[in-house]
């Protein structure tokens, strides 16, 4: 694994200087920031939800500035039709053929916008292109630019006029992150460096490009993970199904997203092996939207967060 040490170390310092880049436009956001960077290192999708003002947009905009790359932004509202999203047919009177013309899907990173507002046909159009990374028209397959990568925000609040998610597009998303108010001293800092005439993101400067973080996911994919990490992965994921308060456990793709996960920050640290504390650190937001509560336990104001370290603590650790 000498090699991949050292890929480790060089992937760990461009990490370092990719999360100091985004801390330039985001305030108080440190975990979240290193989560989001860690699903973009292994290709899975993010959904950030949290109440209207608090950085997500933003969050997202400024992991478009930070990468080389392609970025559209998708405000998902209740009359967004799926060829909105994907593109259409376009018939060229000239020539008397049609014409493919592209939505904004075909761009490596796509923001998409309160996606709870959209009807569920059109949250459908996103599902082939998360999974497959490519979209269909009129039958005819298009694949979609690499890397390609998805970040849907939704407001926990104002359900009236909202389309929850299904689990089966849940399920897409490798992990869900929680974007809280930020402390006293990030809010002051926030108010410090408002600059009216300028957006926050133009403060970063582009770091990496895309073939530079298609090499890191090659690398990320050859971090060891012993069996005994293995097995801790899968008893977590298995001890979500029998536990009596989880009516819908988490699925396998939870444990493959968890694994994937949990390399990405052991190499963000500049390691070449996983230890069960990177696999501690992510399984709330890896879990948290892939657990359907029984109605009792909600009863009792428990939220998934809640479950998910109750299973932890009953899940032996390896030593």
């Amino acid at each position: 694994m000498e090699n991949a040490t050292v890929d480790a170390e060089q992937i760990a310092q461009r990490s370092e200087e990719v999360l100091h880049q985004l801390s330039h436009a985001v305030d108080g956001q440190k975990t979240q920031l290193r989560l989001l960077w860690a699903a973009m290192l292994t290709g899975g999708h993010v959904i950030v939800e949290g109440v209207p003002g608090l950085g997500k947009t933003l969050m997202a905009r400024a992991l478009g500035a930070v990468i080389d790359s392609s970025f559209a932004r998708v405000q998902f509202t209740p009359d967004l039709m799926p060829s909105d999203v994907t593109g259409t047919q376009i018939f060229e009177g000239n020539t008397g053929s049609f014409h493919f013309k592209r939505g904004p899907l075909f761009s490596q990173i796509v923001l998409a916008d309160e996606i709870n507002r959209t009807p569920p046909k059109t949250q459908a159009a996103l599902l082939e292109a998360m999974e497959e990374g490519q979209v269909t028209v009129d039958g005819k397959p298009e694949a979609l630019p690499q890397p390609f990568f998805v970040i849907a925000t939704q407001n926990p609040l104002e359900y009236e006029g909202t389309y929850p998610l299904p689990e089966a597009q849940l399920d897409r998303f490798a992990m869900k992150l929680i974007v809280d108010y930020p402390g006293e001293e990030e809010e002051l800092a926030i108010l410090r460096s408002h600059h009216f005439a300028q957006r926050r993101e133009k403060k970063i400067s582009s770091l990496i490009t895309t073939e530079e973080l298609l090499h890191f996911r090659e690398w990320i994919t050859q971090i060891h993970a012993e069996e005994s990490v293995l097995i801790y992965i899968t008893s977590i994921i298995r001890a979500t199904r029998e536990h009596p308060q989880v009516m819908l456990g988490a699925s396998p793709r939870a444990g493959v997203s968890l694994l994937s996960l949990s390399r990405a920050s052991a190499v963000m640290d500049g390691r070449s092996y996983v230890t069960p504390d990177d696999i501690k650190g992510l399984v709330a937001p890896v879990l948290r939207h892939r657990l359907l509560l029984h109605p009792d336990a909600e009863l009792e104001g428990m939220d998934a967060d809640d479950l998910i370290r109750e299973i932890l603590r009953s899940v032996s650790v390896p030593r």
